[in-house]
């Protein structure tokens, strides 16, 4: 059709041109046979039951069309290259991600397999003077088997999180592909058009309707980005025994918290409450945002807690290090927090994760419990849906300057009444944790 439409094109029907049949000049046009007419054509039975108009009219009609036809090309060329750009943005984007989720694995990996010899290590210890040489001669055996069955669900893992990224990417791809097409045909038509609009009468209304159609067929195709599938559903499911023994009874410190948060008497819950609170004043406490920090400040060891998040729909937990400054709320720059933020709209769960701010999980039912494990030794933080027993994120690397506390943040809403609220949970206490617990130290 383009090659048609450009030998048409490049013989223009000159503006004093001529009927060939009666030799006068074409005055006319027919929209529906999309033809010039002089005046004895137009009283043929040919074009009887057809609207003519004059060239004049025609003319103007049609380069009122193509110029509102332009404006729209225009807008869907600039929607179309900015879709590339993010398409393009997004590829670089996901390599990203994928290291990011590829760390983040093989740390959870880390994590159990030292949490299991920590647990193996208690258990032997637990045989004190009863020497069994069979259950000592069976440990390192069962290690070897449980370090082997880590590495292959690490590697199953990974594997599964490098075919996602690898289909991601050739998604978009094709979809960059698709708009570099897309885009090159809208300034193509684009560019007839605006010469079209240059035209004298007869060289415009020559193939008007056909640069419509070529138009309206362009302004048709759908300009969609590439949907791709989200690196978190590349679950590391399945947590560690010993966090249980690990589990620590946190509680909140009123010096801390802000003055529109309530603390429940046993310092274990805190609500959201409309109006400020007449509170004392302390250098400690949050002024900016409705957070409240744990009493125990840990320098060192292994710790777990968990929060019933059911009845919050905004909420932030993780570490606050250094309590002393911290509590002032510092700029965010100052990278002493570690939080991930829990936001649910209807049944859906969106998690994001400072610092960087970033999103890395979206799942679509309802969360109840969220684990909090913080190692101060090898520097991380994970945090645990305990809902499916899986892992949301985790920090690695990490180097603590001083004594970290727990954190918690409700969101004050910006209008109406909030009953959202957090609850610490208490430890699972059983006969076996007392025996197997791990000693570790907390300021």
């Amino acid at each position: 059709m383009s090659k048609r439409l450009s030998s048409q094109l490049e013989h223009k029907i000159p503006e004093d041109a001529c009927c060939d049949e009666h030799r006068e000049p074409l005055q006319l046009f027919c929209d529906e046979d999309q033809s010039l007419l002089c005046g004895q054509c137009f009283h043929s039975e040919e074009h009887e039951s057809h609207v003519v108009c004059g060239v004049q009219e025609a003319a103007g009609n049609y380069r009122k069309l193509f110029q509102e036809i332009l404006s729209t090309l225009k807008e869907k060329l600039e929607v179309a290259k900015s879709i590339l750009a993010d398409e393009q943005e997004r590829m670089v984007m996901i390599q990203g991600e994928e290291q990011d989720f590829k760390e983040m694995i093989e740390s959870e990996y880390r994590i159990r397999f030292q949490l299991m010899v920590e647990e193996e290590m208690n258990f032997r210890s637990l045989q004190g003077c009863v020497f069994n040489l069979n259950v000592r001669e069976d440990g390192p055996n069962q290690l070897m088997e449980f370090a082997t069955e880590l590495k292959e669900k690490s590697q199953e893992t990974l594997q599964r999180l490098k075919d996602l990224g690898k289909e991601n990417m050739n998604k978009l791809k094709d979809s960059e592909i698709r708009l570099s097409e897309q885009i090159c045909s809208l300034q193509r038509i684009i560019a007839e058009l605006e010469k079209k609009c240059g035209e004298y009468t007869l060289a415009l209304l020559q193939n008007a309707r056909y640069s419509v159609e070529r138009s309206e067929s362009l302004l048709l195709q759908c300009l969609e980005p590439a949907q791709i599938t989200d690196l978190s559903l590349c679950q590391v499911t399945g947590m560690s025994r010993m966090l249980n023994v690990l589990q620590r009874a946190v509680t909140l410190d009123p010096k801390t918290a802000h003055p529109c948060l309530v603390l429940s008497e046993d310092l274990r819950s805190v609500s959201l409450r409309n109006v400020q609170q007449d509170v004392p004043g302390s250098p400690g406490r949050f002024v900016f945002g409705a957070t409240v920090l744990g009493v125990e400040g840990f320098t060192s060891g292994r710790h777990y807690w968990e929060v019933d998040v059911e009845k919050a729909t905004k909420w932030q937990l993780g570490i606050s290090e250094d309590a002393a400054s911290s509590a002032v709320d510092l700029p965010a720059a100052s990278g002493d927090k570690f939080l991930l933020t829990g936001s649910m709209m209807g049944t859906d769960y969106t998690f994001w994760v400072f610092p960087p701010l970033k999103r890395v999980f979206l799942r679509g039912e309802q969360m109840h419990k969220v684990g909090v494990f913080l190692d101060r030794e090898y520097g991380q933080i994970a945090f645990y849906d305990l809902t499916n027993r899986s892992l949301i994120y985790n920090f690695s690397s990490l180097t603590f300057r001083g004594a970290v506390k727990p954190i918690f943040s409700l969101c004050i809403p910006s209008g109406g009444t909030s009953s959202d609220s957090l609850s610490i949970c208490f430890p699972h206490v059983s006969s076996c944790d007392v025996n197997v617990s791990p000693q570790s130290s907390s300021a």
